[in-house]
């Protein structure tokens, strides 16, 4: 299995963006700097971001890097104070002794300017005081000292709101010098300015996850950057998606202009890089280093392979940038072994229509999400004894990645109605040409013709095998489905009665059972059980359980089946109506 987390090695030539971000960085004449990594959702940008960091890393004492995680602190702070302070903090324990004191000051500041901010939305009701219409209007005002448009109206709002706070609220925020929110904050911008000068040390700020913040968090980050601390020495590295942003800054600003949207980043974010679209050879790449990851070889190896890969990357321009499965091996040296070699030859095959597939496009996060769930299936597969290797699995999970719910369930649906599982109009896609066999398929398929021609090419060949344990792999994304013509009808309406009995007497469930051959128990049993794992609290009975107890009672085998399922959840200790239920009877002794 693997992570779904950022990481420090590339895999993907990342480290290319990488250290174009640190060589602006570096650059005295472009600071102070706004520069946004852009890309959508698992392209790789925290990454990026953690690659930069070790750029930097290689020049020491030369930056201080601090980091910055917007949505951790939303409903929690002002978003403009918590950046502040969290740079303020950093600042302290960067600082020699004879800085520490302006350091300090500058947190001091942030409190003060935070401290006003919440007595005015929150203090007033902490001290019993009314708030009426001038609350609000002095929480507009520090709004406006925030982003800089505030005027001697605001300023006078902002004193008569924390008047109306109440004595105790008024001792908290008395400053050392009469100051309101403009002048603390020209005053943050002084100190702020000094111990950078004193420090000798490039500020660079990363500021992640701004596009997972409500509208109004997300543009109080950004208007931090550019009010507040945007001060020779300083670098701010902004990781978004950027069609996010815009999001935001059209729901803040009540819909404005296009022209206007981009002009407002324009200014905020002076050098976009867009995280590079991942095509097929970066989709090899990705997949032979993660399978090579958990696979037999070292470490070592693994390092060795990924120095190769991202060489070759760097040249796919031109032809030294081909490399082979082969080669791959090759570079692994002699410990990789045959199930490691099969892998990767799949893998081979997958790369174009993941890369392509519009449900994918190359997304890294996606295809180690989709190795993920082979991984899991193939566990399931081994444990039930199913006879599907792991090729057949990734190929079936590679067919619901790659088009979508509808023509997923055309898929599981022909395999419930085909009585031994093996699909006809897959032998014909796989042994002819899509278009003889076009209109054959499913209606849902038909929109999905040029996947299903490349996906019908790979091997193995899924014509003539049996995919009904397939189709019971895949419950968590499609649900499972009893076809008429794959079971009995008698089946089909006791499944129907025993989901919904309000009792382990029930009469309806009696009659149900009694309709039903001694072999019909343990098939009704399963698509119970999977009816139960959709729900995770056993704190109460449930009718599902009680259809499933009274089949139990009936038969053996359904009874072992339960009993099974019921131990697997693991549970740390059974619930009391549980425990009195199945108390004495035979299959749960046994």
């Amino acid at each position: 299995m693997w992570a779904d987390a950022e990481t420090d090695s590339d895999f993907l030539n990342y480290s290319e963006v990488a250290e174009l971000v640190a060589e602006l960085i570096s650059d005295p004449h472009l600071r102070p700097l706004s520069l946004g990594i852009f890309g959508g959702w698992g392209t790789g940008k925290s990454t990026t971001l953690r690659l930069v960091e070790a750029e930097l890393a290689k020049t020491k004492d030369k930056y201080l890097v601090v980091k910055f995680d917007a949505w951790l602190y939303q409903d929690f702070d002002d978003a403009r104070a918590a950046l502040m302070g969290v740079i303020s903090s950093a600042l302290i324990d960067a600082s020699p002794t004879p800085l520490k004191g302006k350091a300090v000051n500058l947190l001091g500041r942030v409190n003060k300017l935070r401290l006003l901010g919440l007595a005015i939305e929150g203090g007033a009701l902490a001290f019993g005081v009314p708030t009426f219409g001038a609350i609000t209007r002095g929480v507009e005002a520090v709004g406006n000292a925030f982003v800089g448009r505030a005027g001697e109206t605001d300023v006078e709002a902002a004193k008569d709101a924390v008047s109306m706070v109440g004595e105790k609220a008024q001792q908290l925020l008395k400053p050392a010098e009469n100051r309101g929110p403009p002048e603390e904050i020209d005053a943050f911008r002084v100190e702020f300015g000094e111990v950078l000068k004193g420090l000798n040390r490039t500020l660079v700020v990363f500021i992640d996850n701004l596009d997972r913040c409500l509208p109004a968090n997300a543009i109080h980050t950004l208007e931090a950057v550019r009010l507040f601390l945007f001060l020779p020495n300083t670098a701010f590295v902004v990781v978004a998606d950027e069609d996010m942003i815009r999001h935001a800054v059209s729901q803040h600003f009540n819909n404005p202009t296009q022209r206007h949207i981009a002009d407002y980043l324009d200014k905020l974010i002076q050098m976009p890089i867009r995280v590079p679209r991942v095509g097929v050879q970066e989709v090899r790449a990705y997949l032979f280093l993660l399978l090579a990851g958990r696979g037999s070889v070292s470490a070592e190896d693994v390092e060795r392979l990924r120095s190769y890969l991202i060489e070759k990357l760097r040249q796919s321009w031109k032809k030294d940038g081909v490399f082979t499965v082969e080669d791959v091996l090759k570079t692994l040296g002699p410990d990789a072994d045959d199930a490691l070699h099969q892998a990767l030859e799949m893998a081979d095959r997958m790369a174009p229509a993941l890369a392509h597939s519009a449900g994918v496009l190359g997304n890294p996060r996606i295809v180690k999400r989709m190795l993920n769930v082979v991984r899991m299936r193939a566990s399931i597969a081994r444990r039930r004894s199913m006879p599907l290797d792991e090729a057949i699995i990734t190929k079936l999970a590679l067919f619901e990645r790659c088009t979508d719910t509808d023509a997923t369930e055309a898929l599981h649906t022909a395999i419930n109605a085909a009585g031994d599982g093996k699909l006809e109009i897959l032998d014909l896609l796989e042994s002819r040409t899509i278009e003889n066999a076009k209109g054959l398929l499913p209606e849902a398929w038909v929109k999905h013709l040029i996947f299903l021609r490349d996906w019908a090419s790979l091997d193995p060949r899924l014509g003539g095998i049996d995919l009904r344990p397939a189709v019971y792999l895949a419950r968590e994304t499609v649900p499972l489905r009893i076809s008429g013509t794959a079971i009995s009808p008698a089946i089909l309406r006791a499944l129907q009665t025993l989901l919904k009995v309000t009792s382990i007497s029930s009469a309806a469930g009696r009659e149900a059972i009694g309709a039903l051959k001694a072999d019909d128990l343990p098939v009704v049993m399963e698509p119970i059980i999977a009816e139960m794992r959709k729900n995770s609290d056993w704190s109460r009975i449930r009718p599902d359980f009680r259809g499933a107890f009274m089949v139990a009672q009936q038969s053996a085998d359904a009874g072992a089946l339960l009993m099974r399922f019921i131990r697997s959840l693991q549970l740390p200790k059974y619930p009391g109506w549980l425990s009195t239920t199945v108390k004495g009877a035979k299959w749960w002794e046994e």
